[in-house]
C-alpha cells in the first residue's frame, strides 16, 4: 500500500471524531485550498457528509481526511495536525510545498 498523499495526524483524527460526534455527522474532514489570505492561498476545513468522486482519501483511527483533486496539487505530502497551546487550539497543516506562510499559519504561497 502506498503512503497517503496527505496525512491526518492522530491528534487531528481525535479532534475530528469528537466534533463529528457532537454534530452527529460522519467523521470526515475536508481540507481544501482557496485563493486569498495574506500569502496567496489559504486552507479551509469543514466536516463532509461523504467523499466526492475525485477526492483523495486518507484514514487515521477511523477518521477520513478528504482532499479534492485541485487542492491536492497544493498540499500533496502535507500533514494535518491539531495543536493546543497557550495561544489557542487549531488545525495546522505542515506543507512541504509551501515556500512561505503567514504568522497565523492559515495561509501560504508556493
Amino acid at each position: 500500500m502506498s503512503e497517503p498523499v496527505v496525512t491526518l495526524a492522530p491528534s487531528a483524527a481525535a479532534r475530528v471524531a469528537a466534533i463529528a460526534a457532537k454534530q452527529a455527522k460522519p467523521a470526515i474532514l475536508r481540507l481544501s485550498v482557496e485563493g486569498g489570505g495574506c500569502s496567496g492561498f489559504q486552507y479551509r476545513f469543514a466536516l463532509a457528509d461523504a467523499p466526492e468522486a475525485d477526492d483523495a482519501i486518507s484514514e487515521t483511527n477511523g477518521v477520513r481526511l478528504v482532499v479534492d483533486a485541485t487542492s491536492l496539487d497544493l498540499v500533496s505530502g502535507a500533514t494535518v495536525e491539531y495543536i493546543e497551546s497557550l495561544g489557542g487550539a487549531a488545525f495546522r497543516v505542515t506543507n512541504p510545498q509551501a515556500a512561505s506562510g503567514c504568522g497565523c499559519g492559515a495561509s501560504f504561497s508556493v
